[in-house]
């Protein structure tokens, strides 16, 4: 069933799941605005970083992506958590 994108407001906090390709150590989570970092493989065997915390909006949420751009780290996927989801629970 489609999500109705007005059910997610731009303008309010939310928790973001970003999953990198390659390694960051936990000494980039003040850049990345406090987020987690945790590193994992992923189902291919590959090494992927996960970036999980809460972005107060969606303008925040695109300087995050930025940073990544910025370090040329390939971006595997950006979820929104449900509101009630526990993030460490969800893949």
């Amino acid at each position: 069933m489609p999500t109705n994108p007005l059910s997610f407001p731009i303008d309010r906090p939310a928790t973001y799941r970003i999953t990198l390709l390659g390694r960051l150590d936990a000494g980039w989570e003040e850049w990345f605005d406090g987020m987690s970092i945790a590193v994992s493989k992923g189902a291919d065997g590959r090494t992927v970083t996960t970036l999980t915390g809460v972005v107060p909006d969606q303008a925040a949420l695109h300087g995050l992506l930025t940073r990544v751009r910025d370090l040329s780290i390939p971006l595997l996927r950006v979820r929104r958590m449900a509101p009630d989801a526990n993030p460490s629970k969800n893949p």
